[in-house]
């Protein structure tokens, strides 16, 4: 990863160049939620060039920074209202809080929205709806993933156990005795962010460290997986609010 700077009227836009192995297109730009900028090049490319694919953007990039800082602004901190995004498998979803009397409490994906339907609309009893609502939907998103890459890793014999874990910077764990720890949260992250974090989880099972082994075992998995990481970090402050 090399950091850049690119010098638009008095304005300053720093971002980040990652060197993609296997990608063949051209440069991609992309901001991310907390509004840090990533190019993805494939590794031929020059700075020169990628600087000259950044600055035809320079427009675009600071009205769409400027979008997120305004957005920023009234996404955090959550209320748990009617109005307000929330995020799920990389989708953000638009929260509408219903109030009915005398119905069994739920939460649903209706048509773009995250809707909450309950007779207690206050905001610990809101929280409460969705964050019960995220890990259910994390147990069989997580279980279902980690299933399908245990088969397709070498090295690992059979699903290894695993828990939720909610943790406020980390994504995922592996203790000793090889028990991974995954957070509720990852299941609001795209899909790709989140087998990134499976796989860095399972390359830990052969690994117990973050030596070359271990990420040249990381990168052979994902090429890719610097640049996915770039991502998920950007989301990262969003994805772990509430």
């Amino acid at each position: 990863m090399i950091d850049q700077c690119l010098r638009y009227g008095d304005i300053n836009i720093p971002y980040q160049v990652l060197f993609v192995p296997g990608r063949q297109r051209k440069v991609a730009i992309h901001v991310h939620p907390n509004g840090r900028v990533q190019v993805d090049a494939p590794p031929q490319t020059s700075l020169a060039d990628i600087k000259q694919a950044v600055t035809k953007r320079s427009r675009w990039l600071c009205d769409h920074i400027e979008r997120i800082k305004e957005q920023r602004s009234w996404v955090l901190p959550r209320e748990y209202v009617s109005g307000e995004s929330h995020f799920y498998l990389g989708r953000r979803y638009v929260l509408k809080v219903c109030k009915i009397k005398r119905q069994q409490p739920n939460v649903k994906l209706i048509r773009g929205l995250l809707q909450v339907t309950t007779d207690d609309v206050a905001r610990g009893a809101v929280k409460q709806l969705l964050w019960d609502w995220y890990k259910d939907h994390a147990r069989k998103q997580l279980d279902r993933r980690l299933e399908t890459l245990s088969q397709e890793t070498s090295w690992v014999e059979e699903k290894p156990a695993w828990k939720l874990r909610a943790m406020k910077k980390q994504w995922g764990s592996c203790s000793p005795k090889d028990v991974l720890s995954l957070n509720p949260h990852l299941v609001k992250a795209p899909s790709q962010c989140i087998n990134y974090v499976l796989l860095h989880e399972l390359c830990h099972l052969k690994f117990h460290n973050h030596s070359r082994n271990f990420y040249r075992l990381l990168k052979k998995q994902m090429p890719e997986w610097e640049a996915v990481k770039g991502r998920l970090d950007g989301m990262a402050e969003l994805l772990l609010n509430g």
